[in-house]
């Protein structure tokens, strides 16, 4: 199966309408890596933390981007923009297909409580099919607090999470381990991408299936392209990762009720295709 790459860019961004600056590196960065698959931007990359920039979606940002990513043949998610809806305003993540479509928009489900004033919740979790690769799942940056949010998105057979991230704040060592962490439980790659100064502090990390580092930033700018091969998440999956642990299959068959949710874990396909719970088996040489 092929891999599939996508390219996280750390940009160094103030607080300010930073649209030209975002398209300007994406195509920066295609044109250095033409094979991408994909772009990922942090959160709120395009205009800031701004309220008064919100804008409806379709919107001129989004179609802009629209047109980005059909121009230069690739997956695009710009990170995320305050959208303006129905007289409220959402963190939300467009997620456009190489044609130019947008084939989803997640609405960030836990806004940075205080400090993210003025911000609805969404409700709805998203993920979204890479045809021929995977199925790929949205949170931002607050959300990876909630160890729900990503086991969700395994749940609905998410492989991979794209995770922007704006952390200004001293906490940022405490989410590089909670995003491994959502990695290995979940078995999933979790792609944890913050901006750099002066809007961040940068120090992206994305984390492999079983919650392994792949890459950590520093603090500046930088373009962060890595090969994602979905085979080694259904392995891991499977098998365990390097044979060792099952969490989702363990947590698919249990019959716990936790008392915070008051049921028990509810059928799910995708789980369900991953078979029992077994010892690895050695893997049976091919005789030519």
């Amino acid at each position: 199966m092929p891999t599939f790459t996508v390219a996280g860019l750390q940009l160094e961004l103030p607080n300010a309408d930073n649209i030209d600056l975002c398209e300007h590196e994406i195509r920066l960065a295609k044109s250095r890596y033409p094979w991408l698959d994909m772009i990922l931007l942090p959160e709120l990359a395009t205009f800031g933390t701004a309220l008064d920039r919100a804008q409806p979606m379709p919107g001129p940002a989004e179609r802009r981007y629209a047109a980005l990513a059909r121009e230069l043949g690739t997956w695009l998610l710009p990170g995320s923009l305050y959208e303006r809806r129905r007289g409220q305003i959402f963190n939300t993540a467009p997620v456009i297909a190489p044609d130019g479509r947008v084939v989803a928009r997640y609405r960030k489900m836990f806004p940075w409580t205080p400090y993210e004033r003025g911000v609805t919740p969404g409700r709805e979790f998203v993920v979204f099919d890479v045809p021929g690769v995977g199925r790929f799942g949205v949170s931002t940056c607050y959300d990876g607090w909630f160890p729900e949010v990503t086991r969700s998105l395994a749940w609905l057979g998410a492989e991979v999470i794209l995770h922007p991230t704006l952390t200004s704040s001293i906490d940022r060592d405490v989410e590089l381990a909670v995003a491994r962490t959502n990695a290995a439980s979940n078995q999933c790659y979790f792609l944890d991408l913050n901006c750099a100064a002066p809007l961040g502090v940068g120090r992206s990390i994305f984390c492999g299936p079983g919650g392994e580092v792949l890459h950590q930033s520093a603090t500046s700018r930088e373009v962060i392209a890595v090969e994602l091969d979905l085979e080694l998440v259904r392995r891991c999956r499977r098998t365990g990762w390097n044979g060792l642990g099952q969490p989702l299959k363990s947590f698919r068959d249990s019959r716990v009720k936790f008392p915070c949710y008051g049921a028990a874990v509810r059928p799910s396909p995708a789980l369900a295709r991953l078979g029992p719970i077994r010892s690895p088996t050695p893997a049976r040489k091919k005789v030519r």
